[in-house]
């Protein structure tokens, strides 16, 4: 019996993370365009769901947007009342963005959705394995990121 064939993109890291990325988000993705939102506004409020005003460097950095995506973005979550510009008053070049009442009450529905979606596409793998893999994760975007 001959072994299956073994072509580049079976091994190779960036198209297997690439793969599973499009493979897990997409349902998740039209339930997003269901609510009204793009999936950049998604990853925007998601990101400043549970944390305190970002500059727009580091939202950037997070939700894998260029700047000038980022600011557009948040130009239009603005408008809706789902986010808040400040200019820092010591230094007005650094914008801090923070999600509003209104944004956090839209992206909780979509939280729970995606929590209970991460949940269904890992349900087959023990605990052990999921924690294994996401520290695997962390590790390699640690590591990524120190050395650029």
């Amino acid at each position: 019996m001959r072994e299956p064939v073994r072509y580049f993109t079976d091994d190779y890291l960036s198209y297997l993370l690439a793969r599973a990325s499009t493979l897990v988000s997409e349902q998740f993705h039209a339930r997003v365009s269901a609510a009204g939102l793009r999936i950049p506004e998604w990853r925007v409020l998601a990101t400043l769901y549970d944390r305190e005003a970002m500059t727009i460097g580091h939202l950037a950095e997070i939700t894998l947007l260029t700047q000038p995506t980022l600011t557009r973005v948040v130009a239009r979550l603005e408008d809706c009342g789902l986010v808040l510009r400040r200019n820092e008053p010591e230094d007005r070049r650094i914008t801090r963005v923070s999600i509003t009442p209104a944004g956090r009450d839209k992206v909780q529905p979509l939280i729970e959705r995606a929590k209970a979606h991460e949940a269904q596409v890992l349900s087959g793998y023990p605990e052990a394995e999921v924690e294994t893999l996401k520290a695997g994760l962390r590790e390699m975007i640690a590591r990524l990121r120190e050395g650029q």
